[in-house]
């Protein structure tokens, strides 16, 4: 993804428009911990790509998979953990090909 992804840009109905479900679950998804919009100055929820992306695939757990919200919780974290992870060893990596190409000097 972009920084574009990022950028909080939807209003909460409009959310729940594009993936189909109502707004209170939204808020109920934020209540627990699923997502975290952005806050307008006048305190408004605003999703980015990024967020729709994310509630797609929470919602294709559950209706799917039959995945409960808790287990949504636990997949999404494991999923982000293991793309911190991946971000990290491709940095430890760069950065050893980096030392390797010093020692050839």
């Amino acid at each position: 993804m972009n920084l574009d992804d990022t950028e909080p840009r939807y209003v909460i109905s409009i959310t729940a428009k594009m993936l189909g479900i109502q707004t209170h679950t939204l808020r109920y998804y934020e209540k627990i911990g699923i997502i975290e919009p952005a806050r307008s100055g006048g305190n408004i929820r605003l999703y980015s790509e990024r967020d729709i992306t994310l509630l797609r695939r929470a919602k294709t757990l559950m209706d799917d998979l039959g995945v409960n919200l808790a287990g949504v919780e636990v997949i999404l974290r494991m999923a982000q953990r293991m793309n911190e992870l991946q971000d990290y060893m491709e940095e430890l990596e760069s950065e050893l090909k980096k030392l390797r190409g010093a020692d050839n000097l």
